[in-house]
């Protein structure tokens, strides 16, 4: 396993407008994201935290997956973040993890029912955890964040991906929370946020961020706008690992997501 190069992108999201979002961001990641095996966008990056979930919908392979597997192919890495993507009646809101060769979806599970989101989206059924250059890789969308059970190591991934619209009325739990989900997971924890204004009246100040397996900073970009690559270091994971084994006495749990 050699080191993996993540290029988080924290951006401003111009409210329901795929096009404009998709142009800003293409254009963002060309200037400043080189040489980077994973490009990291915000959750629901073309369109904002909208709650307007029929109307904003794509179809499977529509016209955002195919713009995310194009970059994907040109700058040789894969693309995630999640938009809202309509399938046999239902809307949810999936992160795609976009590879020259395919593309992987996870569904978010745990819907954020203080802005109703659960009451316009699909709950998501799986667990997923994908691999790419070698790096065993969870997908999880914001508020999933919150619950440590589902985000649980099961000695299966290497670094779990948080992609958000996380206010920043909340800044602190989500830094409290991504750092606590890299030590006790002993995994990098990579949490992108966005930053500016929405059309509902909240602020996002970004704190996109990147901890270690004992929970120290790699890279924190505040809320500066742009594109930050950062590398996880594989063979300090392993040797963190190997020096730290608390894997071995962890509790045998079955996850039920029915």
């Amino acid at each position: 396993m050699q080191n993996l190069a993540v290029t988080l992108t924290q951006c401003e999201l111009a409210w329901e407008s795929p096009e404009d979002n998709r142009a800003q961001i293409g254009d963002l990641i060309r200037a400043q994201a080189h040489g980077t095996d994973i490009v990291i966008l915000p959750e629901m990056f073309t369109t904002g935290f909208s709650m307007n979930a029929i109307g904003n919908a794509e179809a499977p392979g529509g016209p955002t997956e195919i713009w995310m597997h194009a970059l994907a192919q040109e700058l040789d890495c894969a693309v995630t973040g999640s938009i809202a993507v309509a399938e046999n009646g239902t809307v949810f809101n999936r992160m795609l993890f976009v590879t020259p060769e395919q593309v992987v979806t996870y569904d978010k599970r745990h819907l954020f029912r203080m802005a109703g989101e659960h009451r316009r989206y699909g709950v998501g059924q799986h667990r997923v955890v994908t691999s790419w250059r070698d790096w065993r890789i969870k997908l999880e969308v914001c508020y999933d964040l919150r619950f440590p059970v589902f985000s649980r190591n099961q000695n299966d991934f290497d670094v779990a991906i948080w992609v958000a619209n996380w206010p920043a009325a909340r800044a602190d739990h989500w830094r409290t929370l991504l750092k606590a989900r890299a030590i006790e997971n002993a995994a990098y924890s990579v949490g992108v946020n966005r930053v500016g204004q929405d059309a509902n009246g909240l602020d996002y100040i970004g704190d996109s961020l990147v901890f270690d397996a004992r929970g120290q900073t790699v890279a924190d970009l505040g809320n500066a706008r742009g594109c930050h690559t950062a590398t996880l270091d594989a063979v300090a994971l392993k040797d963190y690992r190997d020096a730290f084994p608390v894997h071995l006495d962890a509790d045998d749990f079955t996850l039920n997501l029915s």
